[in-house]
């Protein structure tokens, strides 16, 4: 019997592709003063490329399109300062995602999270959804010291939640993070489908966070 369902969020709950593109558009044009001699395609180009879907730091990614673009009247550190403060206010849900969790959460069942990334920026994220309520536990690696695929901060989010990992389901985006590292450990692992990965294994496939209640 499934007590507890735990989610990944990039990818999963937040989408952070259509809410990185918002966030450097809008970079682009509050710092338009200092980067607007570069080319808006250029610029929020050259920043995806890099970002690599949030896998690089964005430390790393400013300090080469500092050098890249010659950017002089600004420095990286602001740069990267101006994207933990401001990337918040462009988080962009999945569709159905207030209602998906509501209704698990009417069922009685314990949802959990566990997030690779820097905890506050992950945290502000999440408040910024309007979903930390919904929430249990949330586990995000910074904070823990470990990171998915890592069995342990799995192990330390069924514990807190009290169940075992046969009463538990994952829900992630990533192939081998997520659903290979749940799967591993004898959870169920839902596959949320994301076009960069095919021939994923997984118990479940879904397209969207709506079918999510249909499978539980």
């Amino acid at each position: 019997m499934v007590k507890a369902i735990l989610f990944d969020l990039d990818g999963t709950l937040l989408d952070r592709d259509s809410s990185v593109k918002n966030f450097i558009h809008c970079q682009y044009d509050r710092l338009n003063r200092v980067v607007g001699h570069i080319l808006r395609e250029n610029y929020v180009g050259r920043f995806l490329e890099l970002d690599q879907r949030g896998y690089v730091w964005k430390d790393q990614v400013y300090q080469q399109m500092v050098k890249e673009f010659g950017i002089t009247e600004i420095s990286w550190e602001e740069l990267l300062q101006d994207y933990i403060d401001e990337f918040k206010n462009h988080c962009v849900p999945f569709p159905n995602l207030i209602r998906v969790l509501e209704e698990l959460k009417s069922r009685n069942l314990l949802l959990g999270m566990i997030t690779n990334g820097r905890g506050q920026f992950q945290m502000d994220n999440i408040k910024a959804l309007g979903i930390e309520r919904y929430f249990d536990s949330i586990l995000i690696s910074e904070w823990e010291g470990i990171k998915k695929p890592d069995h342990e901060i799995f192990k330390r989010a069924l514990e807190r939640l009290k169940v075992s990992v046969s009463q538990s389901v994952f829900v992630g985006d990533h192939p081998e993070n997520d659903v290979k590292a749940a799967r591993n450990l004898g959870m169920k692992g839902i596959w949320k489908k994301d076009s960069q990965w095919n021939g994923v294994e997984a118990d479940y496939i879904v397209n969207d966070l709506a079918e999510i209640p249909l499978l539980i």
